[in-house]
């Protein structure tokens, strides 16, 4: 079985809107009272950001951040607007089962997530999309299908932990030190999060 392969400069791209696109309006949305979860979409011709966007719960608790990018996506004229088949979609967290379903509703034929369900509830204290997995749906963490008649989903962090030993070194060190400032970053605007979630009207905050 041949080892799996790392698309080194689609990873960069991902990894790069995350940070220059999707986290800085994360961070001042959380100033806000949102949660810490964003989106983006990418042109698949060419990698380049499409749309971004982030959470915006404080306005409907259904504003999740795909949720409020597909708001965004739709928004925009249909004969002016790319098909979900020409887009690839980015999501900074594994999306919930609520997005899971409208990504599918929407025609999108991937994902790919940095952070995972498990991250969401262990590094930030989110464990909701688990428990609505589990208590509405009766799949247990990581059960659901990642490749499927609709789409194929990807962990950006799990794909480069398989396939960084097949990597250059100077290519593998400047992911990792790519995904560490990511994850970094995150690790400040959650704890910003957590320290104001009481005052928020979300219902599962």
């Amino acid at each position: 079985m041949s080892a799996p392969q790392l698309d080194v400069s689609l990873a960069n791209r991902l990894l790069d809107t995350i940070a220059a696109d999707v986290l800085p309006m994360t961070e001042q949305s959380v100033e806000l009272g949102n949660k810490i979860f964003g989106a983006a979409l990418l042109k698949k011709s060419d990698h380049s950001t499409y749309l971004a966007e982030t959470n915006n719960e404080i306005e409907s608790p259904l504003h999740h951040g795909e949720m409020h990018l597909l708001k965004r996506y739709f928004e925009m004229p249909a004969d002016q607007r790319l098909a979900p088949t020409e887009l690839l979609f980015l999501t900074t967290h594994e999306p919930c089962s609520l997005c899971l379903s409208a990504i599918t509703w929407s025609g999108f034929d991937n994902f790919y997530y940095f952070f995972s369900h498990e991250d969401s509830r262990d590094e930030f204290e989110i464990p909701h999309d688990l428990k609505i997995l589990k208590e509405v749906f009766d799949v247990d963490p990581g059960q659901y299908r990642r490749s499927n008649a609709f789409w194929d989903a990807h962990g950006i962090q799990t794909w480069f932990h398989e396939c960084k030993n097949s990597l250059p070194e100077d290519t593998r060190n400047e992911l990792h030190e790519k995904i560490q400032a990511i994850k970094n970053r995150y690790t400040t605007v959650s704890d910003h999060y957590q320290s104001g979630k009481s005052d928020n009207q979300i219902p599962l905050n």
